[in-house]
């Protein structure tokens, strides 16, 4: 008896570890920007008050199995709910996304627009929701899907992910 529970309990681990190196975004990567601090204040460039652009994303820790990159931008403190700011997919793997720069093809945001979509918080802070995903496949879909297409056509292709969060207040 005490044997088969040992077995299974050594089972139980090492399939725990092969979850967490190869499920769904087991294997951590770092996102930061040099234009913001994880849950600090974007700078009014990258919002509706300055130049309405998107910040600079630095990348690391992206995995060697990784053949493209995702990224949402979302605000879930929008009033009427979560607001996408921003979907990029089919990204060339790359440990850079330049400022006013679309790196891939482009999903549709809550504007129904196919590019970044600044933040304009009508009242309070808000935070924005940078989330990059490290695919092991291109997922050669075309641009203006949504953000649910999106996470429908990540699911069991993410082999790591990564987010940071930055705020705004008008």
């Amino acid at each position: 008896m005490i044997r088969k529970i040992s077995l299974i309990l050594t089972f139980s681990f090492l399939l725990l570890g092969l979850l967490k190196v190869n499920g769904e975004g087991g294997i951590s990567m770092k996102l930061t920007s040099p234009d913001f601090k994880n849950n600090e204040y974007l700078p009014k460039k990258f919002t509706c008050d300055g130049k309405a652009i998107n910040p600079s994303l630095n990348i690391e820790s992206i995995p060697d199995n990784a053949k493209s990159l995702a990224l949402i931008v979302d605000d879930p403190d929008a009033p009427a709910g979560t607001f996408i700011h921003w979907i990029v997919f089919d990204i060339p793997v790359t440990n850079k996304i330049a400022e006013n720069t679309a790196p891939g093809k482009q999903g549709i945001t809550s504007s129904r627009t196919k590019e970044y979509v600044s933040p304009c918080p009508p009242s309070g802070t808000h935070r924005y929701f940078f989330k990059i995903y490290a695919l092991d496949t291109m997922l050669n879909l075309k641009e203006g899907i949504t953000k649910q297409e999106l996470e429908a056509a990540m699911k069991g292709h993410i082999v790591a992910q990564a987010e940071m969060i930055g705020l705004y207040k008008r």
